[in-house]
Formats: C-alpha cells, sequence, structure tokens
C-alpha cells in the first residue's frame, strides 16, 4: 500500500499583481498577507518622499512616513474599487503614499507659520519700477480692484492665500477648517469672477480663458 505523504509546502511568494484587489477584498490569510506587504510597499514611497522634500532620517521623518503610510493605506482600500487596472497595482498604490506623505511634510512645515487671511493686498501699492510697463501696471491694478470688488470675503481669502502667499492647499484647507475640494471649487469660482470682470473692462479679449 503507497503511504501518500504531505503536500508541498504553501507558496508565500508576494502576492501578484493581478491579484491584488482580490487578495485585499476576501478577508482571510490572504487578505492579512497583502496588507502587510502593501503597508510595506506604501512605508517604502512614504519615506522616499520625506527624503525628497528635503527632511532628514531623523525620528521625525520616519514617524512622519509612518503615518503618511498609514493614511495611505486607509485611502486606497476605501478606493480599491476604483482601480481600473490600467497601470500595475503598485504604481497606482505607490501614488498614495507619494501624496500622503508630502501632505505631511508640508504640513509640518506650516504648522507654526502664522496665515493672515484678511486685509491682504493683492498687488501692492506703489510707483512701477523701471523694469515695469504701463500696461502690466494697469492690468495689475485692475485685478486688484476686481478682487476687492468682486470677489466675497471667502473666495478673496482664498485666492490670496493660494496664489499669491502660496499657502498649500492642505494646510490652507486644515486652517479653514474645509476641504481641498471646497477650496478648488471656491477658487475656480472665484477666477472665473475676475476673468468675467477684466474681460467687461477690456483687459481680456472675449477668447481670453475660453478652451
Amino acid at each position: 500500500m503507497t503511504t501518500v505523504g504531505p503536500g508541498p509546502a504553501p507558496v508565500t511568494t508576494p502576492v501578484e499583481q493581478t491579484d491584488w484587489v482580490a487578495a485585499l477584498s476576501i478577508p482571510g490569510p490572504l487578505q492579512e498577507r497583502a496588507l502587510v506587504e502593501l503597508h510595506a510597499l506604501l512605508l517604502r514611497a512614504a519615506r522616499r518622499q520625506v527624503q525628497r522634500m528635503g527632511l532628514r532620517a531623523t525620528h521625525v521623518a520616519e514617524e512622519l512616513a509612518n503615518q503618511a503610510a498609514d493614511e495611505a493605506l486607509m485611502t486606497l482600500l476605501g478606493k480599491l474599487h476604483t482601480f481600473e487596472g490600467r497601470s500595475r497595482f503598485t504604481t497606482w498604490a505607490y501614488k498614495f503614499a507619494v501624496l500622503q506623505a508630502a501632505t505631511a511634510v508640508r504640513t509640518l512645515a506650516w504648522q507654526d507659520r502664522e496665515i493672515h487671511l484678511d486685509g491682504l493686498d493683492l498687488v501692492p501699492d506703489g510707483r512701477p519700477g523701471p523694469g515695469h510697463y504701463a500696461e502690466a501696471v494697469d492690468l495689475a491694478q485692475a485685478l486688484r480692484a476686481a478682487v476687492d470688488t468682486e470677489l466675497t470675503s471667502h473666495q478673496r481669502r482664498i485666492v490670496i492665500a493660494l496664489l499669491v502667499d502660496e499657502v498649500p492647499i492642505d494646510v490652507l484647507a486644515q486652517r479653514l477648517g474645509t476641504n481641498r475640494n471646497a477650496l478648488y471649487k471656491a477658487l475656480h469660482d472665484a477666477r472665473k469672477r475676475l476673468r468675467a470682470h477684466l474681460r467687461e473692462t477690456g483687459f481680456l479679449d472675449d477668447q481670453a480663458g475660453k478652451p
């Protein structure tokens, strides 16, 4: 009688590209392994992005990278159903960590910086310097007037913070207690108002800003 021995040991190779979505979607040992591997990938990506943005390898940098990897993993799992397979899954996942790490570094850089959201001038007063042309000065003055008169106070503070002071949008969203989409919408509406006013006053032609 032939005795059948134990089968081959289970293979523990990394999750294949085409299996990622399925592996992450079905509870069980494969999902647990996929989560561990995916978090490791996101952590490597976050570390590289943190270093790329000039933060030296310190305890703070490592903490930021780990936090970014954790948040990127949660965001990715919430959007798993949107993966369309147009690129490698790992390439798609990598972007989540890069974005989250960049946000974390920018937030750290701005956490102690004061952001003035009221009473700012878009274009400073004063006579034009030698290198300025009269047309440019007129346009700048018209733009300043449009910002003061055509925009709401909310739109004005967003335009100045994002376009003049170059405050990172995620930092501004945090300071104002809102989100990136709401700021993008407000900025889009403000730009439409400014373009319309400048066209009406003859500083832009009718085709300016049109596709």
